[in-house]
């Protein structure tokens, strides 16, 4: 439980100090744009290289990686069918459904996975799925969408590779899988620089809520419960009826899935959805509603299946 708490506790903190610098105006007019070019395109890209190129990529082969795949899976799946019906358009759509269904596997999923699973390394198969197989995707699509296909077919294939945060994520995998070794004069500045993700995207999403209005409202009030309700009762829902009622998963590792499954929506897509500016209000409102209640969905779920 001092997990959940600490690590919640962590992130209201860096989020309250960058709304308190919004609302003095320290950083300019241009302070969260700044902040989150530099998380996209030089921050992220050093911190997802620097962990991944140290992970051990045999966690991916387990039947609590594709419980994991298979809940975002049904999340985003659901999220996609009603933004199809509805017309919310690509962009937007692709936004929600990571919404419903990326989970903050990195600053809120390491602190909780040590308290509460007693291992850190249980998160890794999330982590690296979501970095090596949905990121990728995501932001091709958001990349192909707000091209409006004026770009020639080779550059499309190749735009997972343009992608700073996609390409980091893919280098950092392929000399983890080659076995390199980074030399520390490499590595240690790569380290320092990818310390700094983290810090300014929850710095960024607090100087987003000034003069915001309440979350929830505004044109974008459906997306927005939708992506919450899946993110924080469909996807560890899903997780739980697959990891016990097709793979058999009882106890320790049933907690694992579920657990992990009902955290929050991760605070870089709103880094993603400031970048390629589109549906950035439902990406605030979806992240700062769900992190809100993920917290009695996590006592809960550690209490019933602890």
């Amino acid at each position: 439980m001092q997990g959940v708490l600490s690590g919640f506790a962590v992130i209201a903190v860096v989020i309250g100090v960058g709304y308190a610098i919004g609302r003095r105006g320290h950083l300019g007019d241009q302070g969260r744009e700044v902040l989150t070019k530099l998380a996209f395109h030089v921050a992220s890209p050093a911190l997802l290289f620097t962990t991944l190129a140290g992970a051990d990529l045999s966690v991916i082969f387990s039947s609590r990686l594709l419980v994991t795949a298979l809940s975002t899976a049904a999340a985003a799946g659901v999220f996609v069918a009603v933004g199809v019906v509805r017309r919310w358009g690509v962009g937007r759509t692709t936004i929600g459904a990571l919404c419903s269904s990326y989970v903050n596997s990195g600053n809120l999923g390491i602190p909780i996975a040590v308290y509460v699973l007693g291992d850190a390394s249980l998160v890794a198969p999330v982590l690296l799925f979501q970095l090596v197989g949905v990121t990728p995707i995501a932001l091709t699509i958001l990349d192909l969408s707000t091209s409006g296909g004026k770009h020639p077919l080779w550059q499309r294939l190749l735009t997972p590779f343009r992608n700073p945060i996609a390409l980091g994520s893919l280098a950092g995998v392929a000399v983890s899988a080659a076995g390199l070794h980074i030399p520390a004069p490499v590595l240690d500045p790569l380290t320092l620089i990818g310390g700094m993700s983290v810090p300014a995207v929850l710095l960024a999403f607090g100087i987003s809520l000034c003069g915001s209005t309440m979350p929830g409202r505004g044109s974008d009030r459906h997306p927005v419960f939708l992506s919450v309700a899946l993110k924080s009762v469909g996807q560890p829902a899903a997780a739980w009826a697959l990891a016990a009622g097709v793979f058999g998963l009882r106890g320790a590792p049933l907690l694992d899935v579920v657990v992990t499954s009902a955290l929050p929506a991760a605070q870089n897509l709103y880094t993603y959805a400031s970048s390629y500016r589109v549906g950035e209000r439902l990406a605030r409102d979806s992240i700062l509603l769900s992190t809100v209640i993920s917290v009695p969905v996590l006592v809960v779920v550690a209490a019933l299946l602890g």
